[in-house]
C-alpha cells in the first residue's frame, strides 16, 4: 500500500489517499491495515515526525523519529552534529543577516558555495563564482550555511542502520546539473551510475568508520538514535573523503541504480533496520556489473514545471516513475519535475549506459530534457582524483 503513490507504483500497489506529512492519518492507516512494516520516502514526513506516530502505535517504521531528522532537515544541526563527531567536512559559517553573509563570503572566497539551512527538496543549494548570485540565493533562503568549496568527485553513499549497527550499500555517483557537461542550474538530479571503478580501495571502509560510525554514536548520546537510511553526500578531495551533506532517507537518482544492482529481497533488510535486528542480517548481495538511469525531466524544470503532457512509450522494464498521472483519458501524462528514471543494468557501465538511453529514445513527452552524458566520463575512464 503507498500513500500518496503515482501512476507506476498504482500498477503494483494499493494506493491511498493519505496525506503523507499528516502523522496522526498515517498513523491511522497503519493501525487500520495492521501493517508490518511502514517505510517512509520522502523528508518532509519524516521531518513532521510520522515515523514518531508510527512506532508509537507499535508497529515497525524504516525512517528516522522528527529530531533525527534534522540532521537533513537542518544543515546547522548537521554541521553541529558532524562538529561534535570530529566527522571530516568543509568548515562552515551559520548566517542570519547579510552582513554574516557577506563575511563567510570574504572568508572563504570562490566558488561560493550557499546553502539553504531547511529543506528544499534537493535544490537548495548554490555553487556559484559569481557574488552577486551568492548573495540572492542567501537573500532569498533566509537562514544559510556558508561553506569553503571542496574539490574532487562526489560520491553518493547510503548506509542502512538499527541506530546501532550500520551496513553501507554501493556507492554511486549523481548528476546535479540540468545540462550537459555540467552546465545550468542544480536539480535534484539527473542521473546517476554504480559502481565507481574509480574509486580508491577502503574508501568506504575508512567513511564508515571516520563518518558513519561517529554520526550514529553521536546522534545516539543525544538521545535520537538514528534508524533508517543515512545518506552521506561526499567530496572525494586531495585530502581524502569530506561530508557535503546528510540526508535522512533514499534520495533520486542513485537509488534506483544503488537496488538494481542489489540481488538481496529489500524488505527483510529493511524491516531488519526498523526491528533492531540489523546485526543479525546476513551479508548483502550484490549483481556483477553496472547500473545507469536516466532522468526526463518536464519543460521548464528545474524552474516551474510544465504538467498534463501525455507520456508515451513509458511502459518498459527498468521505467521508475516519479511525477507521473493517469488523466481523464486514461492516459499517462506528467505531473511535476522529474517524471522518469530510465533505468537499465549491463555486464560492464558501457552496456548499462547504452541500455538505459536506447530504453529513453523510446519515451516521447512534449518538452522532455534529458542529459545525454549521464555516466559517459566514468565509462571513458575520465574520472581522476587529486
Amino acid at each position: 500500500m503507498c500513500a500518496p503513490g503515482n501512476a507506476g507504483i498504482a500498477a503494483v500497489a494499493q494506493i491511498e489517499p493519505v496525506k503523507p506529512t499528516d502523522p496522526y492519518a498515517v498513523a491511522a492507516l497503519a493501525r487500520q491495515v495492521e501493517a508490518d512494516l511502514v517505510v517512509i520516502g520522502p523528508e518532509a514526513p519524516l521531518m513532521a515526525g510520522v515515523a514518531d506516530m508510527v512506532r508509537e502505535e507499535g508497529v515497525p517504521v524504516f525512517g528516522p523519529d522528527a529530531a533525527a531528522a534534522r540532521i537533513e532537515g537542518s544543515k546547522s544541526f548537521a554541521k553541529a552534529v558532524m562538529s561534535a563527531a570530529r566527522v571530516p567536512t568543509a568548515e562552515s559559517r551559520t548566517c542570519d543577516d547579510p552582513q554574516q553573509v557577506e563575511a563567510a563570503l570574504d572568508l572563504f572566497g570562490a566558488p561560493y558555495v550557499v546553502k539553504a539551512d531547511g529543506l528544499a527538496a534537493g535544490k537548495g543549494v548554490v555553487v556559484t563564482d559569481d557574488r552577486a548570485v551568492a548573495l540572492a540565493h542567501a537573500e532569498d533562503c533566509g537562514r544559510v550555511v556558508i561553506e569553503e568549496y571542496l574539490d574532487g568527485p562526489e560520491v553518493s553513499l547510503f548506509v542502512i542502520t538499527d541506530g546501532s549497527a550500520a551496513v553501507p550499500l554501493l556507492p554511486a555517483q549523481d548528476f546535479k546539473r540540468i545540462g550537459d557537461d555540467d552546465t545550468g542550474p542544480n536539480t535534484g538530479g539527473m542521473g546517476a551510475y554504480t559502481p565507481l571503478a574509480w574509486l580508491p580501495g577502503g574508501t568506504i571502509d575508512q567513511v564508515m568508520k571516520d563518518v558513519v560510525t561517529p554520526t550514529l554514536n553521536d546522534l545516539a548520546s543525544r538521545g535520537t538514535p538514528f534508524v533508517g537510511v543515512l545518506y552521506v553526500g561526499l567530496a572525494i578531495t586531495t585530502r581524502g573523503p569530506r561530508v557535503i551533506e546528510f540526508n535522512a532517507r533514499f534520495g533520486d537518482p542513485e537509488t534506483q541504480v544503488v537496488l538494481a544492482m542489489l540481488e538481496t529481497p529489500l524488505a527483510g533488510l529493511l524491516n531488519a533496520a526498523a526491528t533492531g535486528t540489523l546485526a543479525a542480517h546476513p551479508p548483502l548481495r550484490w549483481r556483477d556489473g553496472a547500473a545507469v538511469t536516466v532522468v526526463m525531466a518536464s519543460a521548464g524544470y528545474p524552474g516551474t514545471p510544465r504538467t498534463g503532457d501525455v507520456i508515451t512509450g513509458a511502459d518498459q522494464p527498468g521505467v521508475l516513475h516519479a511525477a507521473t498521472v493517469r488523466n481523464d483519458a486514461g492516459d499517462l501524462a506528467t505531473s511535476g519535475g522529474r517524471v522518469l528514471s530510465v533505468t537499465a543494468t549491463g555486464d560492464d557501465l558501457a552496456a548499462a549506459r547504452a541500455g538505459a538511453y536506447a530504453k529513453v529514445e523510446q519515451i516521447t513527452f512534449e518538452g522532455a530534457q534529458y542529459r545525454s552524458d549521464i555516466a559517459a566520463k566514468a565509462e571513458a575512464g575520465e574520472i581522476t582524483l587529486g
